[in-house]
């Protein structure tokens, strides 16, 4: 069950997905309030178009369309969302202090979505390389080093396995 750490308008919560065969459920929970916190909504996502998705949640319909800067439009109204792995932290931490070659994995099985980069790039530390969708959402994985990207393992459009090796920099 994908437990992430989010960041919306300034307000931190946890976002938690359960996804079953026939439906899919989450919950969103705002640290330090009482009240609602922690109900299940069932919820499904469709994409109508690039980065934009039709969302449905407990009946109601929503337009949401992700944008490069960290913000997504729902329903006409722009909100600053941030979202973090607290298990990709974790080896981020560790990667930042290696030295040599990196292999940047997919972290779950997933679909490759956009190649930010290519062969010969030099990159910052933290810099976009790949975003890969997976369980319905959009993940962009970023440098660890900065460095030069070696080689691009993959393409747009292809399914990927945890753990493939998707970039290598050095």
């Amino acid at each position: 069950m994908p437990t992430y750490d989010v960041t919306i308008e300034g307000r931190e919560a946890k976002f938690v997905i359960e996804d079953y065969a026939e439906d899919s459920a989450f919950q969103y929970v705002r640290e330090g309030r009482g009240g609602t916190e922690g109900i299940l909504r069932s919820f499904s996502m469709r994409r109508t178009e690039e980065a934009t998705y039709s969302v449905l949640i407990n009946g109601r319909s929503y337009q949401a369309t992700v944008a490069a800067s960290g913000e997504i439009m729902v329903n006409g109204r722009t909100l600053a969302v941030d979202v973090h792995d607290p298990r990709k932290l974790r080896a981020r931490g560790s990667a930042q202090n290696s030295s040599g070659r990196q292999t940047i994995a997919a972290p779950m099985p997933g679909r490759v979505i956009r190649i930010l980069v290519e062969a010969g790039q030099e990159v910052e530390s933290g810099q976009g390389l790949i975003v890969v969708e997976a369980m319905k959402m959009q993940n962009e994985m970023k440098s660890p080093k900065a460095g030069k990207v070696l080689e691009v393992k993959t393409a747009t459009g292809a399914a990927v396995s945890a753990g493939e090796a998707l970039l290598v920099i050095e």
